[in-house]
């Protein structure tokens, strides 16, 4: 049986450690907080005290921590991955991260003897739940080889080349996902003002040139008043920040991830870090004095089950 161990146990990561349980792998995992493994040891799951004890055990270790300065933190301190036996082992990262940093943490991993392998995923919590959110996979056909069977029980495969393409691939595409979330305040807002209810609006927009992940799977969260706070306006900003690192590198034109920015600033300044992804609506809606609110049982991405 492959050992697999993961770092970070957050609403995703913890998701995540449910589905390698589920596909009869052995678990070892190690968060900051102790106590948020509690649950997962219950169900089977092995508590290692560092990410660097936690690489001597096992065969394959996924990281899914908050952003580049943990993941770095997670790798190169003294209790690291870095400092454990990487030879003949894996490293999958689902961070959403730097494309460069993880490019320099891969090779670093690879002149231990290991395989590298990044796989941010986008989606959401109940995707993650479900066990069928999609993964943009980097790394050699080698180390994807070697791990395939780990990323099958975590989600959808989508290859995208050697290590660090799968950030670049994540960061464009929470670059549109962000741009839409803030975009879809301001059409809902003028279409109710115009005289359009959001329950139609959203029926009819749904399946034209209009529609995309965001308007399908995110406006409920309007509808229900409680805007996401699975993914909260703090993780957000961290994506925004890493997109904008990436456009400075590239010198590429980007007025409306800037603004896109701006809004998402705005929203954590009225409603804190720690508000749900989709305030950045609500501020439009509180300044036209408007309600987008809906009756209807919409279920909310932690109360979504797994597909099996």
């Amino acid at each position: 049986m492959n050992k697999i161990g993961l770092v970070g146990l957050g609403n995703m990561g913890s998701a995540i450690a449910r589905n390698i349980l589920r596909s009869n792998f052995k678990l070892y995992i190690y968060d900051i907080r102790r106590e948020v493994g509690d649950k997962l040891i219950q169900e089977g799951a092995i508590w290692k005290n560092s990410p660097k004890e936690l690489m001597n055990e096992v065969d394959t270790i996924v990281s899914m921590v908050f952003g580049p300065k943990e993941i770095e933190s997670v790798m190169k301190d003294e209790d690291g991955i870095l400092k454990a036996n990487c030879n003949k082992k894996k490293w999958i990262d689902l961070t959403t991260s730097s494309p460069s940093l993880m490019r320099k943490l891969a090779k670093k991993f690879e002149s231990l003897g290991g395989l590298a392998v990044d796989a941010p995923v986008t989606g959401s919590l109940d995707a993650a739940i479900r066990g069928d959110m999609i993964m943009f996979v980097g790394g050699s056909d080698e180390a994807f080889e070697s791990v395939k069977n780990i990323l099958d029980a975590i989600g959808e495969i989508r290859r995208v080349g050697k290590y660090g393409n799968g950030y670049v691939a994540k960061l464009v595409n929470n670059q549109l996902w962000k741009i839409h979330a803030a975009a879809i305040g301001e059409a809902m807002v003028l279409a109710k003002k115009a005289g359009l209810e959001p329950d139609l609006w959203w029926q009819i927009m749904k399946g034209g040139a209009a529609d995309s992940f965001v308007l399908q799977h995110d406006v409920p969260s309007i509808f229900a008043g409680h805007y996401d706070p699975s993914f909260r306006v703090e993780l957000a900003l961290k994506d925004l920040d890493l997109i904008q690192d990436l456009i400075k590198e590239y010198g590429t034109r980007s007025e409306l991830t800037q603004a896109c920015h701006d809004r998402f600033n705005e929203a954590a300044n009225r409603y804190g870090k720690n508000a749900g992804e989709m305030t950045v609506c609500k501020l439009i809606e509180e300044d036209a004095n408007v309600k987008l609110q809906v009756e209807g049982n919409w279920t909310a991405p932690w109360e979504a089950k797994h597909k099996n």
